[in-house]
């Protein structure tokens, strides 16, 4: 029988499996979008630059300007990814416990 082990030969768990799978999925949804975004400003760049007569100025300012665009929307998928990954807030009043039992 084939097992999934980790870097201390222990069999990966489903919750590790899943954190994993997690991970792949936000590390390809950066990437798809960071393309978007690239080839968005590389083909608006050609034809703005093929409307206007300026060759390759639009399309190497909004190469550049895609770049800081698109660290931005990178931080900000990552950090509601994040949001969801953590637990709930583990330090909860005894209180609020014992109400959500009742």
């Amino acid at each position: 029988m084939f097992r999934l082990m980790d870097d201390h030969n222990q069999p990966i768990t489903n919750k590790q499996r899943l954190m994993n799978l997690t991970i792949v999925g936000i590390i390809s949804q950066v990437g798809c979008l960071t393309l978007v975004i690239i080839l968005a400003a590389l083909f608006g760049g050609m034809f703005l630059d093929s409307r206007m007569g300026t060759k390759p100025w639009f399309t190497i300012g909004l190469i550049l300007a895609s770049i800081p665009v698109s660290l931005f929307l990178m931080v900000i998928i990552v950090r509601a990814a994040l949001k969801k990954l953590k637990p709930g807030n583990p330090k909860q009043p005894v209180e609020e416990v014992r109400n959500l039992e009742e």
